[in-house]
């Protein structure tokens, strides 16, 4: 690893997502997104549902969704500890509509306050699914 790149470890309790090096990560943190390039101070933080993304040494760009988890940053690494996540690639557009569709119908009816969480957290993953994909349709037609 050279001192322009990092570190990117991205793990969920299921299996390794991404292991390499990156120029430059894009995570979406607590308190909004956060860009980490090599040399970044220390930081541990909770991740929201969303993308991950990582530029790499040739410059492609990788996309990742996960639901959840932490963030560790360390100068020269990453690690990325997903509740779930996958590759952008792999997320089935069709499924993430209709989990949006069907969180959208039941936040519309008469729910008790733990269904209400259940179904907020239904419609926030497949939002953020929804929007890998589109970030990543958006990355194929631009090359």
């Amino acid at each position: 690893m050279n001192v322009a790149t990092l570190r990117l470890d991205i793990v969920s309790a299921e299996k390794q997502i991404f292991s390499g090096e990156a120029e430059l990560v894009f995570v979406n943190g607590e308190m909004g997104e956060l860009g980490i390039a090599p040399g970044h101070s220390q930081l541990l933080t909770t991740l929201r549902p969303g993308q991950v993304r990582a530029i790499l040494p040739n410059k492609e760009e990788e996309i990742f969704y996960i639901s959840g988890g932490m963030l560790e940053v360390q100068p020269y690494i990453v690690s990325v500890l997903a509740d779930t996540g996958m590759r952008a690639d792999d997320i089935d557009e069709a499924s993430a509509l209709a989990a949006k569709e069907q969180a959208e119908k039941a936040l519309a009816g008469k729910m008790s306050a733990i269904d209400v969480a259940k179904a907020t957290v239904e419609l926030a993953e497949a939002v953020a699914q929804i929007r890998a994909i589109q970030q990543l349709k958006k990355r194929v037609k631009i090359k």
